[in-house]
């Protein structure tokens, strides 16, 4: 009698599961399954398939799966955690389905179809020690990845694990991982005392090495794109490169580079396509603050770097200036210092301030500008403010004149700051109808930094009350496609708006004043360009309804009032549209 034949071979072999899937089941047990079904179906099985992973098992959260290839295996999780960072970067932390992926090669048992063996028990220990969105692999995969990928590795030295009878070497894959390691060392480090941020030479998943020069290029207009960005320091080139290939801990590198933020990411080339993602790190604590994957084809290398790179610093500056305002609200307020003072003034200054608000904003940009009395940016959010308080607030004279002088300092100091710029430039418009002057400062800001969200709303808005609507749309629009998530999406909304009504297009300026006052009821210019629209529209009943909600956004609002901020060949427009709506004189 012959003994059967066990069949053997070597295996690259991975373990995933949902960190804390049994805390998410009970907090939505049907959301979860929906969310990880999801998951599963448009980035786990398609990563698989790409690299000719095979599914042995799927257990609830987990999953079992085998690869011919340790390159495969470790470039799949790798893929597959960078499109789930992107998926998750904007769900709530206690809502996030993040996988933890452990990967070992060793020999395995094939029994009808499933594996066994000490080869799948290392990887399924090396998935428990891996943190949420990490990827741990064992000493045996590092030996066998050598410099394959442009990966980074952190070494974790040797844990003893349950029923492996020896130690383990284990290694954790960087540049993708959620959290650091718990055996991280607890070290605060010094806060830089200004914003900060650091571009890492991005990881070339292709193995190809003729686009490391496609990454690097893009990298460079990267890192030039961010410099136009007056309030945010970015470190050189130079410094960042020496991280290129390298197994580098995030917090470690902002410590060295004494930095609050990290911009990684990843380049991968399939034939005439090209997929790269790109995340935003706050280097003190290892979070993701931003993540986004961009595929497209590689018919023009250089407008397509063009392309990327006006998204990721769009993307960019509002993330990092949310981190920087949540950041400054836990500082003692003895202990802020100018910039501080500008950042805690920010929620209260137009176009986010509730009526009333601006005192606040105006108080604290006063100290500020006591502080240092330099600072364009500053100057031009008191222009904002004073021009705010003199719209609503009965319209005196001081404060028109103060949101004069503001702006003008603005555009004194201002010359290389596209923000200050784009705001000053608009008050003058405003207050003084110099197109001129603002039409050559939005020109300017957007010279200085292509991507500036006010930069084009202001100079969409401008556009569009000059009839140059064809302009003023397309301006609006890039805007909306830069920065889609970006917190004062409302205002290109709102331009868009302005820009359809003034070419003859109520419908379509209704329903981008719509979703602008979706995104932030409190603006009250929104509120006006819809019930303008809706007066053309005829539908008077609808257009008096939005009056009152305006009304009940800016109580003190009047139709002689706003009328002296359009151009004179607007107002008669203005004036009689919002008359039939019933609004104030």
């Amino acid at each position: 009698m012959t003994e059967e034949r066990v069949e053997r071979r070597l295996a690259a072999i991975l373990c995933a599961d949902v960190a804390g899937y049994s805390r998410l089941m009970g907090l939505d047990e049907e959301g979860t399954l929906a969310a990880l079904k999801a998951h599963r179906r448009e980035v786990i099985d398609p990563v698989i398939a790409e690299y000719q992973g095979r599914v042995v098992k799927t257990t609830g959260d987990g999953m079992l799966i085998e690869f011919a290839s340790v390159v495969d295996a470790v470039r799949a999780a790798a893929e597959a955690q960078a499109q789930m960072a992107v998926r998750n970067a904007n769900v709530p932390d206690d809502r996030r389905i993040a996988f933890r992926i452990g990967i070992n090669l060793g020999d395995i048992i094939v029994d009808d179809g499933d594996i066994f063996g000490d080869g799948v028990n290392v990887a399924a220990r090396l998935e428990a020690l891996a943190e949420p969105g990490s990827i741990c692999v064992s000493g045996a995969v590092h030996e066998q990845l050598g410099d394959r990928l442009e990966l980074s590795y952190t070494d974790l030295g040797e844990h003893s694990v349950k029923n492996i009878a020896r130690p383990i070497h284990v290694f954790r894959v960087g540049a993708l991982h959620l959290a650091e390691a718990a055996a991280a060392p607890a070290v605060v480090p010094a806060r830089p005392s200004r914003p900060s941020i650091a571009v890492l030479p991005f990881a070339n998943l292709s193995g190809d090495p003729e686009q490391d020069y496609f990454a690097d290029g893009m990298i460079e207009d990267i890192i030039t794109g961010l410099s136009h960005i007056k309030w945010l320091s970015v470190i050189a080139r130079n410094s960042s490169l020496v991280y290129k290939g390298k197994a580098v801990d995030l917090k470690q590198v902002g410590r060295e580079l004494d930095v609050r933020y990290l911009l990684e990411g990843s380049v991968r080339r399939v034939g005439n396509r090209v997929r790269i993602t790109a995340q935003l790190i706050q280097a003190e604590t290892g979070s993701h603050l931003w993540a986004e994957r961009y595929d497209r084809d590689l018919t023009d290398i250089f407008a397509l770097q063009d392309e990327i790179t006006l998204a990721v610093v769009a993307a960019i500056e509002p993330n990092v200036r949310a981190a920087e305002i949540e950041r400054v609200r836990h500082t003692r307020p003895d202990n802020l210092d100018a910039y501080d003072l500008i950042l805690r003034a920010l929620p209260f200054a137009p176009p986010n301030a509730a009526p009333g608000e601006t005192d606040a904003a105006i108080s604290l940009l006063e100290r500020a500008l006591e502080l240092e009395p330099r600072i364009a940016n500053a100057h031009a959010l008191l222009a904002r403010c004073f021009q705010a308080r003199y719209v609503g607030r009965g319209q005196h004279d001081e404060d028109r004149n103060a949101a004069i002088l503001h702006a003008n300092r603005a555009l004194e100091l201002g010359i290389d700051d596209a923000s200050a710029l784009a705001s000053a430039g608009f008050v003058v418009y405003l207050l003084e109808h110099d197109t001129e002057r603002a039409c050559a400062a939005f020109e300017r800001a957007l010279a200085l930094n292509p991507s500036s969200m006010m930069a084009l709303t202001f100079s969409a808005l401008t556009l569009a009350f000059q009839a140059e609507t064809d302009r003023a749309i397309e301006r609006a629009e890039l805007a909306i496609k830069l920065s889609p998530f970006d917190a004062m999406l409302f205002g290109p909304y709102t331009a868009l708006a302005a820009a359809h009504i003034i070419a003859g297009r109520p419908e379509e300026g209704a329903a981008a004043a719509r979703h602008a006052i979706q995104l932030s009821p409190r603006f009250s210019l929104s509120h006006v360009w819809l019930t303008i629209a809706l007066v053309e529209m005829n539908d008077l009943a609808a257009a008096k309804a939005a009056g009152q909600k305006l009304l009940e956004v800016e109580p003190e609002f009047t139709i002689s009032g706003f009328a002296k901020l359009a151009p004179s060949d607007g107002r008669s427009l203005v004036i009689s549209r919002l008359s039939k709506a019933g609004l104030p004189a």
